[in-house]
């Protein structure tokens, strides 16, 4: 949760959910990839019918060098920080909405506007407040989004194009930022004593609302989208939904090559916009077996209804948000915002303390959210051993993911900071379930080669 986009979008902090219905696997179209099926290590075999998955583990582990193990861990141990000076910047940039009067004077030219019309007065408030937040939030996006992912290597991006990105998120921002903020204080004014509930529902209804139409009309805007219409890619995959009763006629692949080198696959939408989606990256550096490993875990997430559970999950940590808010709000304001003209929760200058209490709840929600998703990754991953039958697929994928995502982690780490399994606990679980069926894959290889 990056705590200063929750300030300008009205608190809603509702981006973590956004991240699982959208992505799942994090990770010119290449519709044929040029990599073979990598080699196992020898201890991950399973030579003479037998297989240790921990020592297995352990040889796919130290087929990466020590230079990339400690590039990897140093990104994204660098994120823990990045949590903690995002939070404290965040709370920064309301600090400076309110001392400034800024918001306040933003109110009160939005009621010279519209002087009898409270949800118009709102709608005029969200706009500028949403321009401007932005603005104030612009250093550490730069530098989080820009800077640090070419120190590392991971973003194929000019400045001009990932400022051209960023602008077109501003524009969504607007308009759905601007119906979030509408609608959560038409709520505030319309029910004063049970507004938490009714916000929870609204906050969830619309996110499932955005979810609907961000395949089709959102996600287009950042990424070309064709149809993957290479069949010896295509069919293992259409074939595994068709096995599984997941309801997709075609595969597609999207152009991330142009924003980033990372792998990645997702599941998004629902109902009729639902689609399975590759990216290019995947097809380009990956083989058919660890596609078709990738691939069967994001099949999981449907098959096992995570989307729909997650929503479940997250209504009621949302709910909880709301519960803390209603309790914090008025301390708050009665201290620190009072004398700065901000009335009431019902008052849109309210909306920067409000940005900052949700901030630091769902900062210290951190753990619980990750773990809601990090359990539904598993399942998947579970899921995707099952169906594409390609442990050591899986196994290099995860690998392969460990530029971005620190390998072995402390059990208190994985806790606290992982929204996905670690790569070590992926590998295990992919040699596990090789120790399992060694028999059927010594016999699916041996039918593969014979002439």
């Amino acid at each position: 949760m990056n705590s200063q986009r929750t300030a300008r979008n009205a608190g809603l902090a509702l981006a973590i959910l956004m991240t699982l219905l959208l992505g799942s696997w994090s990770a010119a179209h290449a519709q044929t990839p040029s990599v073979p099926e990598p080699a196992p290590p020898a201890a991950a075999q399973g030579a003479g019918g037998h297989l240790d998955p921990a020592a297995a583990t352990e040889a796919y582990l130290a087929t990466l060098s020590p230079a990339d193990r400690a590039r990897s861990d140093a990104y994204f141990e660098g994120g823990y920080w990045l949590q903690l000076w995002g939070l404290l910047y965040g709370l920064g940039v309301c600090w400076l909405w309110l001392k400034s009067g800024l918001a306040v004077r933003l109110r009160n030219w939005a009621e010279r506007l519209f002087p009898t019309r409270p949800w118009l007065q709102t709608a005029a408030f969200a706009p500028p407040f949403l321009v401007l937040g932005a603005l104030f939030s612009f250093p550490l996006d730069v530098y989080q989004g820009y800077f640090r992912e070419h120190q590392y290597g991971l973003s194929n991006q000019t400045f001009a194009a990932w400022l051209g990105d960023n602008l077109k998120g501003l524009g969504v921002s607007l308009i759905l930022g601007t119906l979030a903020i509408v609608g959560i204080y038409r709520v505030f004014r319309a029910a004063p004593r049970s507004w938490w509930i009714w916000g929870t529902v609204v906050s969830v209804v619309f996110l499932m609302f955005v979810a609907l139409i961000a395949p089709v009309f959102i996600a287009p805007l950042f990424n070309k989208y064709t149809r993957l219409e290479n069949p010896k890619i295509a069919g293992p995959i259409l074939s595994m939904a068709r096995a599984n009763e997941v309801p997709v006629r075609d595969v597609w692949v999207m152009d991330a090559s142009r924003q980033s080198k990372r792998i990645s696959a997702n599941v998004s939408g629902f109902g009729n916009t639902m689609r399975i989606t590759l990216n290019d990256n995947l097809l380009a550096r990956c083989s058919v077996g660890e596609i078709k490993a990738v691939m069967g875990h994001e099949l999981g997430h449907y098959v096992m209804n995570h989307i729909y559970k997650a929503v479940l999950a997250f209504a009621l940590v949302i709910a909880f948000g709301f519960a803390f808010l209603a309790w914090s709000f008025e301390r708050v304001r009665s201290r620190w915002a009072a004398n700065r003209g901000v009335r009431s929760l019902a008052d849109p200058a309210g909306l920067p303390l409000l940005g900052a209490i949700f901030s630091v709840f769902f900062f210290f929600m951190t753990p619980v959210t990750n773990t809601i998703i990090r359990v539904n990754e598993a399942e998947a991953d579970a899921f995707g051993l099952n169906a594409a039958r390609e442990p050591d697929g899986f196994a290099s994928t995860a690998l392969k993911l460990s530029e971005y995502r620190k390998l072995s982690p402390t059990p208190l780490e994985e806790i606290l900071f992982y929204d996905h399994p670690s790569g070590r606990n992926r590998i295990l679980r992919a040699m596990t379930w090789k120790a399992e069926h060694l028999d059927e894959l010594a016999a699916r290889d041996s039918a593969n080669s014979a002439p």
